[in-house]
């Protein structure tokens, strides 16, 4: 099945259902399930901003799966759309007026039992079923 990997806490964040939007400066026509990968990476600063939601971040692991929907261009309007819903979850990449790229609209967000894998970049094949976190 197709996987992405996301920095801390942007994965969580997806898994939990607070966050609906992908965003990447690369388009996609891939429409259909994914997997999210809590990739190794973390940022730090976004880590501190949602510390009160007090939750789990595991790294390395595949830890929700959705499905892509649309892959939309983000505009002004988006971006006023996005942080009116919530302007905590789309303060980072949407607060930045030069930030131009592409939102991957996530459907059917459902979180799993984490399930431990070594990090890869952007989409990616998973197929095997191997130690949980």
């Amino acid at each position: 099945m197709k996987t992405i990997t996301i920095k801390q806490p942007f994965a969580t964040l997806i898994a939990e259902g607070l966050k609906e939007y992908e965003f990447r400066t690369w388009k996609t026509n891939y429409r259909g399930d994914i997997l999210i990968h809590a990739g190794k990476g973390i940022d730090k600063e976004a880590m501190k901003r949602y510390a009160y939601l007090n939750l789990d971040y595991p790294s390395g692991c595949i830890i929700a799966k959705a499905t892509i929907t649309d892959c939309v261009l983000v505009d002004d309007k988006l971006k006023k759309e996005l942080q009116a819903k919530n302007p905590i979850v789309y303060y980072g990449v949407l607060n930045k007026s030069d930030w131009k790229g592409y939102g991957f609209k996530l459907d059917n967000i459902q979180k799993v039992e984490p399930i431990k894998v070594n990090v890869k970049l952007s989409f990616w094949e998973y197929n095997d079923l191997v130690e949980k976190c």
